[in-house]
């Protein structure tokens, strides 16, 4: 009995240390830090203005208003994402559809049939990007390609100009990271939030 005791005291010791050292005392100071080093970032890289959240610069939003440029399929909620609000059915997560799975080309098929309603004038091919979900199914971005398809149903439907529409999107179009990394990118929120900044015509 005092061989067990001699064994346990140790073991119940370590595990209290470890827990208060691993279990809060590290999650602290590495909050701490990435509240003070990148605020933003820590708190979801959100998207706010005129002090309401509209949404996060990490993760897409599902638009279908042919104001509007659409973004990729979206596996999120059907509102902002705000890591603050949990009432408002925010949650996010992987749309996990296999290439053989039928429901994949079912989606992909009525996101075809939406561009072509919203846009009878677009023909074929469909920007790869706008027809299909990102691996996991958060992605903000859509390619230059798929902004520059949808560039003519968004000024018809917010009489503008063409040029513009392309303007604006050429302004938000993001370049690869550290000139290198990645692929030219538009962050649909952004472009749209700053198409809701110019009044109709």
């Amino acid at each position: 009995m005092n061989l067990i005791g001699q064994q346990f005291r140790p073991a119940l010791v370590s595990l209290l240390v470890l827990t208060l050292i691993t279990g809060i005392g590290y999650p602290l100071l590495v909050t701490g830090i990435a509240q003070v080093v990148f605020p933003a970032q820590a708190n979801g890289s959100l998207i706010v203005e005129d002090g309401q959240v509209r949404g996060s610069n990490l993760i897409g939003q599902p638009f279908d208003d042919p104001r509007y440029f659409w973004g990729r399929l979206s596996a999120t909620g059907v509102h902002p994402y705000n890591a603050f609000n949990g009432d408002a059915l925010v949650g996010s997560s992987g749309s996990n559809l296999g290439p053989l799975n039928p429901a994949l080309a079912e989606a992909v098929q009525a996101r075809i049939d939406a561009l072509r309603a919203a846009d009878p004038q677009a023909t074929p091919p469909y920007p790869a990007d706008l027809v299909t979900a990102s691996g996991s199914g958060l992605d903000p971005h859509i390619s230059p390609a798929a902004a520059a398809f949808q560039v003519r149903r968004v000024a018809q439907a917010r009489g503008l100009s063409e040029e513009q529409v392309r303007e604006l999107v050429a302004q938000y179009t993001e370049g690869r990271d550290l000139g290198l990394l990645g692929e030219m990118r538009v962050n649909v929120l952004r472009l749209n939030l700053a198409l809701d900044a110019i009044p109709f015509k």
